[in-house]
This record gives structure tokens, sequence and C-alpha cells, in this order.
């Protein structure tokens, strides 16, 4: 790099550093607007059918709605590298190594296909991101080629893979030229094929500087969301909407293994709260492609408590919960990462369960990402994880069995009187002052009121 340009490079990072410094983010201004009582369902397009294609996968579209999905992830789309694949040239390949940031994988089926994908999903009330990977590409993409200077290079003049990546080569965001190469990238997604924002791989590694003046161009064509795999704080305030929950969802596992206790479980949500700005939209899920992949199916990890955790994401505080396709089956198997292995559809068993769930938060205000949210004492709160969300007239109270023995317990605060609807039951219940509740172990139970 020229010294010039390094050093123009850090006054940005110094300028950007002092404004988020400075930036005071305004309260319950959560954009997209129609993101704030919404959810999202990763689609891991490779495993989804037999074929793997756009066309197979858009024959579920219908049965997705009905369940209740608003937006739709999928797993990047264009084209895999071949030279230096993790496996062997016969595999697939992982998605994220990019061979070329304007073309669709025919493994997948073409950019025509994809376009009307993305056009039915709309007119059924959809909305549809795609994985971004901008940390890093395939080593025969294009660019190693015709842009050497885009890539992190050792002393050496050798370009660098990012960790054990070894199938990817690492990208250089001190080069504006690369900036305005990989939003002009983005942008054609958008503008030709209508999607609405996309899930940004790796976010934390790019950089502030990048994420920034990205959004900010993208948000003049459209009002794209903007979803980042990384936890940090300052994702925010570079413009994306939502950010991960990694922190949360390894606590769930420690919890049900005992490693820790509740009161370090909700400790750590009241840290989060804390850190995060107050219009910030926190993605909450118990599994998705690389946990249940690289860490364990929720069955492995949660037990039989992978319903109360679920609950949990589907209606905590300033979340939007993710469903991973196979969730609603339920899919109990690892799937693998490289090479085919297609979800088994049968039964749906869990699809009522979720529909449940997704109908109550679009239809309930209380569940929307900023409406309030308060902990509720109970006579045990060694087990018992009690909380209120509430946006004007319109309650949520939900209370979860957070342990392996089954709890009767009553709740020390006033607005759970009156006649609620318990969601599961579909009937409403009388609670007056001192109601004793009773759960099954890693039991839950969800009232509504208006």
């Amino acid at each position: 790099m020229k010294r010039h340009s390094f050093f123009l490079f850090l006054f940005g990072i110094l300028v950007l550093a002092c404004s988020f410094a400075q930036q005071k983010m305004p309260a319950n201004d959560i954009r997209p607007s129609w993101c704030r009582q919404s959810n999202i369902y990763e689609v891991n397009l490779r495993q989804y059918s037999a074929s793997g294609s756009f066309t197979a996968f858009a024959k579920h579209l219908p049965r997705l709605r009905k369940m209740g999905v608003d937006i739709l992830w999928f797993m990047p789309i264009t084209p895999i590298g071949v030279e230096g694949r993790k496996m062997t040239s016969s595999d697939l390949g992982s998605y994220y190594a990019v061979k070329d940031y304007k073309a669709v994988n025919p493994e997948f089926g073409t950019l025509a296909e994809w376009k009307s994908l993305v056009a039915n999903a709309h007119r059924m009330g959809f909305k549809v991101i795609t994985d971004w990977v901008p940390n890093h590409t395939a080593l025969d993409n294009r660019w190693v080629r015709d842009h050497p200077d885009f890539y992190v290079k050792d002393a050496s003049g050798k370009i660098l893979s990012p960790y054990d990546w070894t199938d990817t080569y690492k990208l250089d965001y001190a080069n504006p030229t690369l900036r305005d190469s990989m939003i002009d990238v983005m942008k054609f997604w958008i503008t030709q094929t209508g999607i609405d924002g996309f899930r940004c791989d790796v976010s934390e590694d790019v950089g502030p500087v990048f994420w920034t003046q990205c959004i900010r161009a993208l948000k003049k064509i459209k009002d794209v969301f903007m979803l980042a795999e990384g936890e940090k704080p300052w994702l925010h305030k570079a413009g994306f909407n939502a950010t991960y929950t990694w922190s949360v969802m390894r606590a769930m596992a420690d919890l049900y293994t005992g490693k820790i206790d509740l009161s370090k479980f909700t400790a750590l949500l009241d840290s989060n709260i804390a850190v995060f700005p107050v219009n910030a939209c926190r993605m909450f899920f118990t599994t998705n492609h690389d946990e249940n992949s690289w860490n364990g199916t929720e069955f492995e990890k949660y037990g039989n408590a992978y319903k109360a955790f679920a609950v949990f994401g589907q209606t905590m505080y300033q979340g939007i919960p993710l469903i991973y396709n196979g969730q609603e089956v339920p899919n109990k198997k690892r799937l693998k990462f490289f090479v085919k292995d297609t979800i088994t559809w049968n039964h749906y068993e869990q699809a009522s369960f979720y529909h449940t769930l997704l109908e109550l938060r679009k239809r309930n205000p209380a569940l929307a990402a900023d409406a309030s949210y308060k902990i509720l004492a109970s006579s045990n709160d060694e087990a018992i994880f009690c909380y209120l969300r509430e946006s004007k007239e319109h309650k949520v109270a939900v209370l979860l069995n957070l342990s392996s023995i089954p709890q009767k317990f009553t709740v020390k605060d006033k607005g759970l009187i009156g006649m609620p609807g318990n969601v599961f039951s579909g009937k409403k219940e009388k609670l007056g002052q001192g109601h004793e509740f009773k759960l099954d172990a890693w039991g839950y139970a969800v009232y509504t009121y208006l």
C-alpha cells in the first residue's frame, strides 16, 4: 500500500471512531419497519431438496407462509471455487468460497430462476435476503488474477487465507477500490434481482469503515435489512439492523448441562441489553447451519429443553427469532457441510408449535423488538424465569421452567392478574394474586393480554 493511502485510511478510522463514540442512537427506531415483529427462516438450499434447486424450493413457499415465516435467508447462492476445495475435487465445496460475486451457482439454477423465485416470494408476502461473503473469496475468484491488490499479503507478497480456511483468500479493506467494488456487486443483487437485504458473513473482521460506507450506499437504493454475523455493538452504529446472540445461545447450552445457573444466564441477558443500542435487533436462535453441522443438533445441545429455549428466543426483548430449515420437522441429524445431505421432510411435527409462536409475534405488538421488557420475580428464581413484554395495552407474559425438575411457584407481580389467554392451550385462565403455577421440567407457558 502507498504511504499516503495508509495514513488516509488511518485517519478515516479515527474519524469514524470519534463519531461512533459521540453518536446517540435514537430509541425505538428499528428500520426497515417490517422487521419489528418479523422472523427469519434460514434456507440451506443444497440440503433442502433432492435437486437442491431454486425451483424445488419454490414448492415449499406456501407451506412456509402458512407456518408464519416472513424473511427468507438463503445461504450463499454464488458459484463456489474449485481450486483448493476443503474436500476432494468431486465434492461440492463450501458455500463461503465465492468464485464470482455477480453470478449464480449452477448447482441451484440460473439467474432468471433466482429472479423468478424472489418475485414469487414477494408476491406471497415474504422478504428475501441472501448470505454475503465480504471477508474472503475463493482462490480462483477472478479478482485474484485481475486485482491482486485487493488481498492481504505477507511480507513476501503471498496472499493469505483467513484462519484455517485454506480454500479462501482474505480481502484487504484498506484498499478503497476494493471497498467500491464490493459495494458495486452488492448493489447488483438489489437492483437486478430485487432482494431485500443481506446476512453478512464474518462482519466483524471487515470493520466499521467499510460497513458505514456500504450500508449508507445501499440504503440510498432500498431500505434494506442488514444482518451481521457478529456480536459487537459497533455493528449497529455502522448501520446493521440485527446482530447475532452467540453468547446467549452458548449460555442456553451451558444452563441445560448445569455449567451455569439461572442467575448467570439472566445476568448475561442484562449485560447484552446494557451494552447494545436501544434500537438494536438481536437475532436469537437455538441452531443454524454452523451450529447444526459443527456443534450438534438442538437435541444434542438442549435435550428436552429445546422447546423452552425456542419459546425464549421467539419472545425475548430486542429479538428477531431465527428458525433453521428442518426445525419444523424436526430434523434430528447434523447436516453435512461440504457434500450433499438432503433433509428428510416427513410429518412436520413442530410446524404447529412454530406457527403458534410466529403468528403470536406478528399479531401482538408486545412482542415487537422494541416493546418493553420486565423480569417478573417468582417464588423460585433459582429455576423459574418469567418476564413481561408490553406495548401500550398489549401484554405478553412468558413463564419458563429452566430446570430439569417440575416446579410449582407463584409470581410476585400484579401484572399477571386477570383473565389472559394461554397461547398453547387456546383457553383463558383466571389468574389471581398468589396463583400457583405448575410447569413440567423445562416447561413453558405464554399468556396474552389485549
